[in-house]
């Protein structure tokens, strides 16, 4: 994360994934009211508040000699509120213990941009948080969490914790504290993980993906059968085999020069991770169309999902030979 150093009266917590955003915002929080525990500590919504409820925050009160005041919304801040901000950041940032420590949260893009830059330019200390739109940066983002808990996790096993909560944020670090707080193995590996994600249907998914890409035919089925005994929707086992199919033809594509490392989206080892051995052009499409088939039965009231599944499975497990 970029930031500016200093100890500065004013942070400013800009755009980014939305959990790593409010985590950041927390966090600063938390330090600041460590450092002063005779603070008190305000809640302010620039969409609402006004220059006034401001000017009270960051002052002195009955209760307390000095605050913490965590802003939100700041894109949202009206021009008085932003002037009130930056007056206090100009004058409290040369103050080695301003009254208030004001924290604020902006949800990125241009909207309040220039109040940011007038904040930062006052002495205001910014951090950017960073996106996670790229499956490398939510990857490097889970190792970056186990390092936090002085542990490791086996890339097999984060590419997994990715795979099924790389889309949900705080979940993925929920999971990774709580692998963290309940094993000791260090490395973390793929048998724990799967170990705690058998209840969400996409792991189970990939479990019967990962038999039918190793031409384990009867093992997939029986694994699809018990997957949808239990509740499973079969569209979500689908999307689980066409992801695994995305995966062979992205680094096929790949490996032939005809998309770049940026397209494929994978890490050097993720990529040795695919096997590509026996697939071809034909054969990929092949599945493709079948699986195009499931799809189309799991979704029409007269399909056969089953029937589809297995076909799809028996197809992908013979590399479009079947």
């Amino acid at each position: 994360m970029a930031r500016q150093t200093g100890n500065a009266a004013v942070r400013v917590v800009f755009g980014g994934d939305t959990y790593l955003n409010g985590r950041t915002v927390r966090e600063w929080c938390d330090k600041a009211l460590r450092k002063r525990p005779d603070a008190e500590f305000i809640e302010l919504d620039a969409a609402t508040a006004d220059r006034y409820a401001f000017d009270e925050a960051v002052s002195p009160s009955l209760l307390a000699d000095a605050s913490v005041v965590r802003v939100d919304n700041l894109q949202s801040a009206d021009e008085k509120l932003g002037d009130a901000i930056v007056d206090y950041c100009a004058h409290a940032s040369s103050d080695p213990n301003p009254t208030g420590i004001v924290i604020c949260r902006h949800e990125g893009g241009n909207k309040g941009k220039r109040l940011v830059e007038r904040l930062v330019k006052a002495g205001a200390r910014k951090e950017d948080v960073p996106d996670l739109k790229k499956p490398e940066a939510k990857l490097n983002m889970v190792y970056r969490w186990f390092e936090e808990q002085h542990r490791r996790i086996e890339p097999l096993a984060a590419q997994q914790l990715v795979d099924v909560l790389g889309e949900r944020t705080g979940e993925l670090n929920a999971m990774c504290r709580q692998l963290c707080f309940d094993f000791d193995d260090d490395p973390i590996g793929l048998d724990r993980v799967n170990q705690y994600l058998t209840a969400n249907p996409q792991v189970d998914g990939f479990a019967v993906a990962d038999a039918a890409m190793a031409g384990r035919t009867a093992d997939a089925i029986v694994m699809m059968r018990s997957a949808v005994e239990q509740g499973i929707e079969p569209i979500a086992l689908i999307g689980a085999l066409a992801m695994k199919l995305r995966s062979v033809a992205k680094v096929s594509a790949f490996n032939a020069g005809t998309i770049s490392a940026a397209e494929l989206g994978m890490s050097p080892w993720a990529r040795k991770y695919v096997k590509l051995g026996g697939w071809t052009s034909t054969g990929m499409a092949t599945c493709i169309r079948t699986l195009a088939w499931a799809d189309e039965e799991c979704k029409t009231n007269g399909g056969d999902p089953m029937y589809a599944l297995e076909r799809s499975i028996e197809t992908i497990a013979t590399k479009g030979r079947a």
